[in-house]
């Protein structure tokens, strides 16, 4: 189940203190809708054969770690969960040789990859077409982790993550506010405030012997100031397959209801589950309406490839049709969910098809494309790995407690595994110890930047953030490294 870990999912229960050791488009005028990343239009050209520099002068990130993957197929799953039957999950121990090397702190700030659909939304005059962008946001958070090799590193209580991107407009920070239940908390806004996103993040792992679902728990909410609009929404639900034997696979599905507090309208996403011969596997399909519960527009796709929105007359007609058996217009599959040769022997439902293309139908997301060397980087997309990058004199400024400061995460990183087991060790004992001593003379744990609260759109119990993390006074925050 490890293989391919959603961001939501079970990155944060296991790893308990406990441990020791293109898509081508079809035959139709798709470019004249495509409405993509701006951002990935940026040029770039080489220097002295190997410094890529952007021509609008924006910082460049490295595009690879400093050492490749290790190989993971010497070690089996199943081996640490059949000892585990019946417990808690989030007490579960797992070797590092899981891991990939971010922490969870790390891959929830992955939402931020597409930001520019916020962009969008914030851009937009038109409700629906606001609704439609933020649908298309909350889809691609979920896309983001596919394939993914590794789960990440289990935040220690009172770790950190801040992350600043100039290029892309926004700053981001988060904290772990708790270790058991595993809690973390996040909070991001646009350098340009016209947005605010944040929420808490704390799954309900359940394992059926078989398999492993998460069951989301925590609020989601985006506010997008110029148009005093909040929206809030719960991920979907997620399962990975084939625990005890054969391939690991991992299914998305549930509703997920996103609602605009302030004109009462609601996006209803249902990612459908596998069904017979994989014929829905990662499937999305749903629609916006108003508050008067009039269907405004149809939203349908795969959350592993693209998203496309259409009016609901079109799409109903378009299906009846269908059924009919009218001619069908498929996209091609891209590269990112063709399956490989091997996996035919492999207990995995086959993907039949790809999205069958309504026409007349606009494009509100696809997912991006991976570098090449992706797959020798925890498939790693190109802002998953700039994500741990360490620059010059940022550790002067950095919390002490952020990530990127982490022993273990660090050592893993450049591919000193022996050393990164026993420094998540020794990091886990401290912890340990840590909270003994408060035990001992019965002190609470505070949190630095978040508090505990009550979400003011949904009423729910939520964390949200206290502010002045980014005056950098930092002289209290406590030593967990």
């Amino acid at each position: 189940f490890l293989r391919k870990l959603p961001l939501y999912g079970f990155s944060s229960g296991f790893d308990s203190d406990n441990s020791s050791g293109d898509f081508s488009e079809a035959n139709h005028k798709v470019t004249e809708m495509l409405d993509l990343d701006p951002h990935q239009s940026n040029r770039t050209e080489k220097h002295n054969g190997e410094t890529e520099i952007q021509e609008n002068g924006i910082k460049r990130h490295r595009t690879s770690l400093p050492a490749p993957m290790f190989s993971r197929s010497d070690f089996s799953v199943w081996s640490i969960l059949k000892k585990c039957i019946g417990l808690e999950l989030s007490k579960i121990t797992m070797p590092i040789v899981f891991n990939e090397p971010l922490s969870f702190l790390q891959r929830i700030t992955e939402y931020m990859e597409h930001i520019y659909l916020i962009n969008k939304a914030c851009s937009h005059a038109d409700p629906l077409e606001r609704m439609q962008a933020v649908a298309a946001f909350a889809v691609s958070a979920v896309a983001s982790q596919w394939e993914r090799t590794g789960k990440p590193f289990n935040p220690l209580l009172g770790e950190t993550y801040e992350l600043t991107r100039e290029d892309l407009g926004f700053r981001f920070i988060s904290e772990q506010v708790s270790h058991h239940p595993p809690i973390s908390a996040f909070y991001s806004e646009g350098l340009s405030k016209d947005f605010i996103f944040h929420g808490s993040i704390y799954p309900k792992l359940k394992f059926w012997g078989k398999s492993i679902e998460a069951e989301p728990r925590g609020t989601i909410t985006l506010e997008l100031l110029k148009h005093n609009e909040a929206y809030t929404w719960t991920n979907p639900t997620c399962c990975v397959h084939n625990v005890i034997i054969g391939k690991l696979w991992l299914e998305q599905y549930g509703t997920v209801e996103i609602v605009n507090h302030s004109t009462g309208d609601k996006c209803v996403l249902n990612f459908k589950p596998c069904g017979l011969f994989g014929k829905e596997l990662h499937r999305v399909e749903g629609y916006i309406q108003d508050k008067n519960k009039k269907k405004l527009c149809v939203i349908y796709g795969k959350w592993t490839e693209c998203l496309w929105c259409t009016d609901p007359t079109t799409y109903e007609t378009y299906k009846k049709n269908e059924k009919r058996g009218g001619e069908q217009k498929k996209l091609k599959p891209s590269e990112d969910v063709i399956k490989s040769e091997n996996d035919e022997a492999d207990d995995m439902p086959e993907v039949q098809d790809t999205v069958q293309f309504v026409p007349g139908s606009k494009l509100l997301w696809r997912i991006n494309c991976r570098p090449p060397n992706s797959s020798q980087m925890y498939n790693f997309t190109s802002f998953a790995v700039s994500l741990n990058e360490l620059e010059k004199g940022m550790e002067a400024i950095l919390a002490p407690t952020d990530c990127r400061l982490r022993p273990d995460i660090r050592n893993m990183e450049n591919g000193n595994m022996d050393v990164a087991s026993k420094e998540k060790e020794r990091l886990e004992e401290k912890q340990r110890a840590a909270r003994k001593e408060r035990a001992k003379d019965e002190v609470e744990w505070q949190t630095r930047w978040f508090h505990q609260g009550t979400n003011p759109y949904t009423g729910t119990s939520d964390w949200l953030y206290s502010g002045g993390y980014f005056d950098r006074n930092f002289s209290d925050c406590p030593d967990i490294y």
